[in-house]
C-alpha cells in the first residue's frame, strides 16, 4: 500500500506575520508591551486618560510605521548585517612584532 504524504511548503521560509518578517515580529511585541506599561505609568501618576490614550496611540503609531518601514526595507536577515558591519574595525594596528613571533610555523608548513 502507498502512503500519501502532505509537503509543508513553507520548511526553510522566515516566519511571517503580516508583512512583518523574522525578529521584527519580537521588535514589535517588545515595543507594545513597553508601551502597557508606559500607560499604567502615567495612569498611575495622575495625568488624564484622554492625554494618556493621545501619547500612547501616537507612539504607538510610530512604533507599528516604523517597524513596518525596517521589515521592508532590511528584510529578515538586512538589520542584523548592517549592525554587524559596523561592528567591523576600518584597521588592524599591531604596534610589536610579538604576537607574530610566538605563533607556530609547523601549522604552516605541513600543508
Amino acid at each position: 500500500m502507498s502512503s500519501v504524504y502532505q509537503i509543508n511548503k513553507g520548511i526553510g521560509r522566515p516566519i511571517e506575520f503580516r508583512g512583518l518578517k523574522a525578529q521584527y515580529i519580537g521588535f514589535l511585541a517588545g515595543g507594545l508591551v513597553g508601551l502597557l506599561l508606559l500607560f499604567a505609568a502615567l495612569y498611575i501618576c495622575g495625568l488624564n486618560l484622554y492625554i494618556c490614550i493621545t501619547v500612547i496611540g501616537g507612539l504607538g503609531t510610530a512604533l507599528f510605521m516604523t517597524v513596518i518601514r525596517m521589515s521592508h526595507k532590511y528584510g529578515e536577515y538586512g538589520l542584523l548585517k548592517k549592525n554587524a558591519k559596523r561592528s567591523i574595525p576600518s584597521a588592524l594596528v599591531s604596534r610589536s612584532r610579538k604576537l607574530f613571533t610566538h605563533l607556530n610555523i609547523s601549522v604552516c608548513q605541513n600543508r
